[in-house]
């Protein structure tokens, strides 16, 4: 077929109207739906990426959006930082207030923090697994924490968390933190405490402080101390190696046979803290078979081990056994290890299983009863509610209560509880365990039908975090708010931008 030369082509193009021309030149109302759109997209980048709000007045941006939509007119940074940033943090807190009302069980993890301009602050976040047994984390608060750091001020600070969240203490199951204060915050509230994995003992805020206030009086650099972190396994040898190229810190041979001898007994500290530091996975199940595998292989003395390795493998094993000593805490991880699939009874004692298995079914009962209270009282307002306001309510999901035998008159107990909880916990251990690669919560999601109450067990111990990580990276995200250009932030306004950044 012989071709078309382009000159032959029908030109389709028209010629703009004067109004079509205006139109697209014209810049938008401000209260219109696209102009809203960039806004909020604009101040959802800024809060999520912890960018400054100078950032809509540097030319470079400003250049962007006017390339990307030359209609749109960028707001003051002011109207940012006075109305965006309030509107989407205080439609995120609803948004995050709305979640939690649905939350029956939690998990906290707490840290105290101190920013570049030597405030101190102390963190709260929640951890809990959903309906369909995603496991949530949630950052509540950095709050400006000027007080001194005694128990009784740490534990009123958590209490009025968890008070302005409409967080019942006794739907809490335990916290996880690093601050040796917390012993005493945890005793006074009353609290489980499960003392950090990756941490041994905490920082002084007060020191730091002291440190930049003699620097700045004798107008001199403000550095830190390059020192090793003590609350941070495996940081020892990291600190050793980082002014490498310095001639005063060229290694002699001793030298280098105590590092070698360090790394050896560190290192693989350092590897399980930071597995144990996830969010987005169960981790408190992993510390019996963790400790376990230590004490047997990793810790254990290796004929080639030198003595400083020994004595150093023989310590930190001591430490832990002690740190985890408390019958409290060893009854947690077990029932912890009970209720992952991953694992179940094979790293509890012989001795401890009937003592868990009774821990489980008095709970599972408990939680029973109150399941049918609540449901008689609800159908009791049910009956006294007129026919027309019925009919506005949703239908009642069902629940624990399809273990109860009711009757259109009043709801009766089952002959035994006790019997329907030994049933399940019995069933459960019959199943074969599954690979230990596998998602625990994913075999939950699947087996919930099967073990109603049991799976509420689960959710309520497989929510705790092993570490107080989750805390720290609230303090890695406030450093990277609170920089050198943005040292003068209010203590509200970085609690605002944090919670943006890690709930959005």
């Amino acid at each position: 077929m012989p071709s078309t030369s382009a000159r032959d082509k029908p030109n389709t193009s028209r010629q703009e109207s004067l109004t079509e021309m205006f139109a697209s030149v014209t810049p938008y109302e401000r209260n219109s739906k696209r102009h809203g759109e960039i806004t909020r997209r604009i101040t959802e980048f800024i809060a999520k990426d912890m960018m400054p709000l100078s950032t809509v007045t540097k030319p470079g941006f400003m250049a962007l959006i006017h390339t990307l939509d030359k209609r749109y007119s960028i707001p003051s940074r002011t109207y940012f930082s006075q109305t965006a940033i309030p509107e989407l943090y205080k439609k995120c807190k609803e948004k995050v207030a709305a979640e939690r009302k649905t939350v029956e069980l939690f998990a906290s993890t707490t840290d105290m923090w101190l920013s570049r301009t030597a405030e101190p602050y102390q963190s709260l976040t929640v951890h809990f697994i959903d309906e369909d047994f995603n496991l949530r984390a949630r950052c509540l608060q950095t709050i400006y924490f000027p007080d001194n750091h005694t128990g009784e001020n740490i534990a009123a600070g958590l209490r009025e968390g968890f008070v302005s969240w409409d967080l019942h203490e006794e739907n809490h199951v335990c916290i996880t933190d690093n601050v040796l204060n917390m012993v005493l915050a945890a005793r006074l509230n009353e609290w489980t405490r499960l003392q950090c994995f990756g941490h041994r003992s905490c920082h002084c805020w007060k020191k730091k402080a002291a440190l930049t206030e003699a620097q700045r009086e004798l107008k001199l650099p403000e550095h830190n101390l390059i020192t090793e972190c003590p609350t941070r396994w495996g940081s020892k040898e990291m600190v050793l190696s980082v002014d490498r190229y310095a001639r005063s810190l060229i290694p002699t041979w001793q030298d280098i046979d105590v590092l070698e001898s360090i790394h050896k007994a560190l290192h693989p500290l350092l590897e399980f803290t930071d597995a144990l530091s996830g969010e987005e996975y169960v981790s408190i199940s992993y510390l019996k078979p963790v400790l376990r595998l230590f004490a047997t292989s990793v810790l254990a003395e290796d004929a080639e081990d030198t003595d400083l390795t020994k004595s150093i493998k023989t310590k930190v094993l001591a430490y832990l056994n002690n740190k985890y000593g408390d019958p409290n805490i060893q009854e947690l991880l077990d029932v912890a290890c009970f209720l992952d699939p991953r694992f179940k009874i094979q790293y509890i004692s012989t001795d401890n299983i009937p003592a868990i298995k009774t821990r489980l079914k008095t709970e599972m009962v408990d939680l029973a009863q109150r399941t049918y209270h609540l449901e008689k009282r609800s159908r009791t307002e049910n009956v006294q509610m007129p026919q027309s306001a019925q009919s506005l309510g949703e239908k009642p999901k069902k629940s624990l209560g399809s273990f109860f035998k009711t009757s259109s008159a009043s709801p009766s107990l089952p002959v035994s509880l006790e019997d329907v909880a030994e049933a399940e916990i019995n069933n459960y251990l019959m199943t074969p365990t599954i690979d230990g690669e596998d998602d625990p919560l994913a075999w939950w999601r699947v087996h919930k039908i099967s073990y109603p109450q049991l799976c509420t067990m689960a959710r309520k111990y497989l929510c705790v975090p092993a570490t107080s990580a989750p805390s720290e990276r609230l303090f890695s995200t406030g450093g990277n708010i609170v920089t050198c250009t943005r040292s003068s932030l209010k203590p509200a306004k970085v609690n605002i931008l944090v919670f943006l950044a890690k709930n959005l």
